[in-house]
């Protein structure tokens, strides 16, 4: 096919637990599963663990009870970001444009290099590349666009590598189950199986129409993905390094019950950015400037982190710290740094299942009504003060 695009998908193979075996490796070949409390999740498990019908998001309790044997091994976020920058290192060094997508997945465009070396080979040789360099299994799938080489690389695992060549992604695709499609999720896959559409065969050869009344404008997408065509382009990767909002008043004030609720808004608002972003903030940076304009401002490292009722603690503790109760303050600030890229799992060790099911109710109607839509109590009263409309409450600024 004439100027068709190549485009790589790598994911790391069970990232954590790759991890931890190599720097354990009386890991290797046992069934193991990354996280944290007993009443909390699992973050990630060995391909053994997934025999016994295990997965990432299950129950602890639950997965212990289909696998009793298997080794439980607490998290270490700063050790997975270390090793995940190894890897974009290795990638940034070696390719002209790349996306990462999370803290183990990238798509690398390699459109044009055909002219002076193989595409396919130069993805091979990236792929021993970081293999030899982390000692981390990694695979890819290659295709003319993203969705294809995504589910290439699934169908390449445990650490392969396939090539689909341009012209062929319906022929690939359509023996594979609906659940193999990127953006099939429980819901929509039950739903495609009551309707008898249990191959991405069936969706090909379902009307576009059809799917789009059953699914609204998802319908016509997925009818896209099943059939290979995909437009979305690679984006150029860069790292945010913080994100961040101010208030200024309209009247200084000394009214720390009424700061501590703006500040609890802020925080609310900046982390449900954070999860949206699926980032995590290992700094939370306080700052309150007084009537006189002199700025104080006060940091702590955390581990990371994007839950709110682990950042508001933060916060409150640092506005105790930095706060002078007899000065006016005219402006407060919160700010977020040292960010990391991590799908949602990663924030999974420390939270109880019932947190984080909360979390994901929370954050879904802040979605669909908008992010004040849902708040803590202590913070819905900020809205009744003089505020500079000109510097809206939340408004996460970026660096």
């Amino acid at each position: 096919m004439l100027n068709a695009k190549s485009i790589m998908h790598m994911d790391l193979d069970t990232f954590f637990v790759s991890v931890e075996r190599k720097e354990d490796s009386r890991l290797v070949g046992k069934p193991i599963l990354i996280g944290g409390k007993e009443r909390g999740v699992v973050a990630s498990c060995s391909y053994e663990a997934r025999a016994y019908g295990i997965h990432s998001a299950m129950s602890m309790k639950l997965a212990m009870r289909l696998c009793p044997h298997a080794i439980v091994v607490r998290g270490d976020t700063d050790r997975y970001t270390y090793y995940s920058q190894m890897v974009t290192e290795i990638i940034k060094e070696r390719v002209p444009l790349y996306e990462k997508t999370s803290i183990d997945e990238f798509y690398i465009d390699l459109t044009g290099i055909d002219r002076f070396f193989g595409c396919y080979k130069m993805g091979s040789e990236l792929r021993e590349a970081i293999i030899d360099e982390t000692g981390l299994p990694i695979s890819f799938g290659m295709a003319i666009n993203k969705t294809v080489a995504k589910v290439g690389t699934g169908e390449a695992k445990p650490n392969g590598h396939k090539h689909i060549i341009a012209g062929t992604e319906k022929e690939f695709l359509a023996p594979l189950s609906v659940r193999k499609i990127p953006m099939v999720g429980g819901k929509t896959f039950m739903l495609l199986h009551n309707l008898g559409v249990r191959y991405v065969k069936n969706l090909q050869e379902t009307p576009v129409h059809m799917l789009q009344t059953v699914l609204g404008k998802n319908g016509i997408l997925l009818w896209q993905k099943a059939n290979g065509i995909d437009y979305a382009p690679v984006i150029p990767y860069s790292e945010q390094k913080s994100m961040s909002t101010e208030q200024t008043f309209g009247s200084d004030t000394t009214d720390p019950h009424f700061l501590r609720s703006v500040l609890v808004s802020m925080t609310e608002k900046l982390a449900f950015q954070l999860r949206n972003e699926q980032k995590l903030t290992a700094c939370v940076t306080v700052k309150v400037r007084y009537t006189d304009f002199e700025t104080h401002t006060m940091q702590a490292r955390i581990p990371y982190s994007s839950s709110d009722h682990v950042l508001i603690k933060k916060v409150k503790e640092l506005f105790e710290r930095v706060y002078h109760r007899r000065i006016l303050v005219r402006l407060i600030g919160v700010k977020f740094s040292h960010l990391v890229h991590g799908s949602h799992q990663i924030s999974l060790f420390e939270d109880s299942e019932e947190m984080i099911n909360l979390y994901q109710a929370v954050d879904r109607m802040k979605r669909r009504f908008g992010s004040g839509s849902v708040q803590r109590a202590i913070g819905m009263g900020v809205t009744h003060r003089d505020f500079n409309p000109f510097n809206g409450l939340g408004s996460g600024k970026r660096a």
